[in-house]
């Protein structure tokens, strides 16, 4: 029987798509974002191991609460188990469950998509987190390249399937105006864009890295004001129109 490595799950998650919905965190993410706030999410052989039908028999246990939301697979990095996210999402789709990825997609191949297809036949809405649109900034603040992440943008559009766009400002790394400006004309070409949240970083996981020994990357980082969420959400509407005006 095939079995998923998972973190947790949370039963009434309010920011993790549409609705109250049940969140399933997947163990295990190849990203090593500075500003992440689930480090402990990162090793692939933490966790627990479970059964498409032990998550979904969960779920139906507070199904009551979560019939305006549904499932969303989160972490850690969903795609990093994509038969077992597959199964998971195709027996919800059985059930009438509306499903949402949340995703980084540092694990997708651009150039072999089949495992990801089949994940994606069966999802009803895509949250995609990115992290900085210039490559080698991204490969400063992730480790890794951004490239397959805009690859896999654009294969949510071309298959049209409904995506929320996520992106952390942080002080000094992610807040750069111009920068800002060009993720918003990348977000023009994206005709399944449904929703854009700009979230500003906060250093709220410092407890937990002190907990496991990991020194925290961004040190004293200042946490971003809302005011400065607001401006930056601002200047890639802009840029957002400006794509929009040049197509």
């Amino acid at each position: 029987m095939l079995k998923g490595r998972i973190h947790s799950t949370e039963s009434f998650g309010t920011v993790d798509g549409p609705g109250v919905r049940f969140v399933v965190f997947f163990q295990g993410c190849p990203l090593r974002c500075r500003y992440c706030h689930n480090p402990d999410t990162w090793d692939f052989s933490g966790g627990r191991e479970v059964t498409a039908e032990e998550l979904l028999k969960e779920y139906d246990s507070y199904k009551e609460f979560l019939k305006s939301g549904g499932i969303t697979a989160t972490g850690g990095e969903p795609l990093a188990q994509p038969e077992f996210l597959a199964e998971l999402f195709r027996m919800a789709k059985a059930k009438g469950i509306h499903t949402c990825l949340d995703t980084s997609a540092g694990c997708f191949d651009p150039s072999d998509t089949s495992k990801t297809d089949k994940v994606l036949e069966n999802t009803d809405l895509v949250m995609l987190d990115i992290k900085h649109i210039d490559d080698s900034e991204h490969k400063k603040l992730t480790g890794h390249t951004n490239r397959n992440i805009i690859a896999f943008a654009e294969h949510i559009r071309d298959l049209g399937i409904p995506v929320w766009i996520r992106h952390v400002v942080v002080p000094g790394i992610t807040d750069d105006e111009d920068e800002l400006f060009r993720l918003g004309k990348l977000l023009a070409t994206l005709k399944n864009l449904k929703a854009l949240d700009v979230l500003p970083y906060h250093d709220m996981a410092k407890p937990k890295y002190a907990e496991l020994g990991i020194e925290y990357p961004l040190g004293d980082t200042p946490p971003l004001t809302k005011e400065q969420a607001v401006a930056a959400r601002e200047t890639i509407l802009r840029g957002i129109k400006a794509g929009l005006r040049s197509e």
